[in-house]
């Protein structure tokens, strides 16, 4: 596996490789499962795989928030490592964003609603970040998870109105055994602060956007941002809550096979 931290040098290494697939897996670090599922799919339907490692602060909404996201980059490097990844781009925040940097990447509808409405700007930071990396790297796929239901319609949304030439691959949302959708940000959860996360996927495994709010009205230590039914692709029941510092979301499938 090699680590190339400039776009000059991942292209470099990429231009060795092109000719068969190319699949790329976006991260911010904090390898779960959830990414560890990804890399996997990639690994069995790609020649090359590529990760990236990039924390964007551009998809944050605060400071502190930026500087309490896990990171432990020498652990994520080994995960991908055993999960066979081929090249994994770390490149810097100046490397993404470099000084004078102006252009930015808005799905306006879909960026507006349901995390766009608690987070102003995240999608816009996430859909200029994923097309710099699409525009880096170029990969024939891309895949994501179905925990983050908003951020692949945004994603698949910008393939589409820019006729991007990659094919979206979304695998399903992994689970611990006790039905927590797994994160990154679960890292922050105390003890306690877990057991009351575990409201978010009982409620929305009701499929009922009103009974999932009351059971989450009824749930000590959890503040609710919204529960909604949104019409994506698959539609879902998606939710977010705090619980002590750390938010977080997640969503079931409606109707129709997960793609």
């Amino acid at each position: 596996m090699r680590t190339s931290r400039t776009i000059v040098r991942i292209r470099a290494e990429l231009r060795k490789r092109r000719g068969g697939s190319l699949g790329l897996v976006p991260t911010m670090g904090g390898l779960h499962e959830g990414h560890l599922s990804l890399l996997r799919a990639a690994r069995g339907e790609c020649e090359t795989v590529v990760m990236s490692l990039f924390v964007n602060p551009a998809q944050f909404d605060a400071e502190t928030d930026l500087a309490s996201y896990p990171q432990h980059e020498e652990r994520d490097l080994a995960l991908a490592r055993d999960a066979g990844v081929d090249l994994v781009f770390a490149p810097s925040t100046d490397e993404m964003y470099p000084p004078g940097f102006q252009t930015w990447v808005e799905v306006t509808e879909l960026g507006s609603t349901l995390e766009g409405k608690f987070r102003p700007g995240h999608f816009r930071g996430v859909a200029t970040a994923v097309l710099k990396l699409f525009s880096i790297i170029r990969p024939d796929r891309a895949y994501f998870g179905q925990k983050d239901a908003q951020q692949v319609e945004v994603i698949r949304r910008m393939i589409r109105d820019l006729a991007l030439a990659v094919e979206l691959r979304v695998l399903p949302t992994v689970r611990d055994p006790d039905g927590l959708a797994l994160s990154s940000r679960n890292a922050l959860l105390s003890r306690e602060e877990r057991k009351r996360a575990l409201a978010l996927p009982r409620a929305l495994v009701t499929r009922d956007p009103e009974a999932a709010r009351a059971f989450l009205a009824r749930s000590n230590g959890v503040s609710l941002d919204y529960v909604e039914v949104a019409d994506f692709d698959p539609p879902v029941l998606a939710g977010a809550i705090r619980v002590g510092s750390t938010r977080l979301i997640d969503n079931v499938v409606l109707e129709g096979e997960h793609q």
